[in-house]
């Protein structure tokens, strides 16, 4: 069974086998967790991601999918990158960011990582908001059926951890 955790801190000072990217869905860094990530990463996982650009991902990598690369400089072995959806009041998208979840879980279990650190995917600037984004991240890597021993969530902000840790009881 995984355990399951919430933790507030810098998502990039995490000793795990991966920590995953809230990513742009060009893979090329920007703000919030993508550009601390690739910030503190170094410039190892913007190669990685240039090539991965390059090859299987020409227009970028798809809403609710999720790919790896090297950690570089963090202490961990793998960035594992996956694209949340935007929030709207129109559509229901949630399957979209669940599928983030799932998708940098089975990731994981192919690369063999038992430790995985998630941010709060699309709960910033894509502006899901944050109870339902907790509700939606602790149902679904309670449901998937994964190798990996520990989950954390690692949030950076007191409001967001509080809600992530009421969610996990």
């Amino acid at each position: 069974m995984t355990i399951i955790e919430a933790v507030q801190g810098d998502i990039t000072r995490e000793s795990v086998d991966a920590i995953v990217n809230a990513a742009n869905s060009s893979l090329l860094g920007g703000g919030g967790v993508d550009g601390a990530i690739h910030r503190r990463g170094g410039p190892a996982i913007l190669e990685e991601c240039r090539k991965l650009r390059a090859s299987h991902y020409g227009k970028g990598l798809p809403t609710g999918q999720a790919v790896a690369t090297t950690a570089g400089d963090l202490d961990a072995r793998w960035v594992i990158h996956t694209v949340g959806p935007v929030f709207s009041t129109t559509e229901d998208r949630s399957h979209l960011l669940a599928s983030c979840y799932r998708e940098s879980l089975r990731v994981a279990d192919e690369l063999g990582a038992r430790t995985v650190a998630f941010p709060a995917v699309s709960t910033g600037v894509y502006g899901w908001p944050v109870d339902d984004g907790a509700r939606i991240a602790v149902e679904t890597v309670r449901a998937a059926g994964t190798a990996v021993e520990r989950v954390r969530f690692v949030l950076f902000g007191e409001e967001a951890y509080g809600v992530f840790a009421a969610r996990l009881g």
